[in-house]
């Protein structure tokens, strides 16, 4: 999973502040997969990455017209965890592409996609 926060630049002051979205909703591109649906009051969101192929496209709605396309660009190592658990993969993020309809633009904060909550990827309103 890849957790994002959601920022702003204070206009004065020039300095990051949190960022909360009126409502959100995820989805796939080419598929009829929901990621969020329709959540109020999104300050953070965690994304799962593709592991068959090395890049997750996923459409971001803001409402019914306005929306954004991230294009998440990474790496899939498959590795043995153990034979009970067999193989695990971990991924890590090359590059991230984006549409500037609403987002504004997006830092890479950490680049090892995991389950522990660490912030990957800042995303700036």
């Amino acid at each position: 999973m890849v957790q994002c926060y959601l920022y702003k630049i204070d206009k004065d002051t020039q300095i990051a502040q949190n960022d909360t979205l009126d409502s959100l909703t995820v989805t796939a591109y080419g598929t009829d997969s929901i990621i969020i649906n329709n959540q109020k009051k999104v300050h953070d969101i965690s994304l799962p990455l593709r592991y068959t192929v090395d890049s997750t496209k996923l459409i971001f709605k803001y409402s019914k017209t306005k929306r954004d396309t991230v294009v998440i660009r990474h790496t899939n190592t498959p590795y043995f965890l153990s034979m009970d658990c067999g193989y695990q993969m971990k991924q890590a993020i090359t590059s991230v592409h984006y549409t500037r309809t609403s987002l504004d633009s997006i830092f890479i904060a950490n680049n090892e996609a995991g389950i522990y909550g660490k912030e990957n990827l800042k995303l700036f309103y």
